[in-house]
């Protein structure tokens, strides 16, 4: 085995703790609870659009070796 496999569930648990440790902070923080909700909203938007980057270019990567080794 090359040990990908077992490394497989980080990156998704990597991203579900940011969002939780986030939403979290941003509710204890000192503030109304509409801009709390927006402030989460925005995070959460960000936090997925750096995921789908990350996804694209781990499916590059992985069509690019692919390719190589063909």
């Amino acid at each position: 085995m090359n040990g990908e496999s077992s490394n497989s569930g980080f990156f998704p648990g990597l991203v579900t703790g940011a969002l939780v440790g986030a939403a979290i902070a941003l509710m204890f923080a000192p503030q109304p609870g509409a801009e709390t909700r927006r402030q989460v909203k925005e995070k959460a938007l960000e936090l997925k659009d750096r995921a789908a980057d990350a996804v694209c270019g781990t499916k590059e990567s992985a069509g690019a070796t692919g390719e190589s080794e063909e």
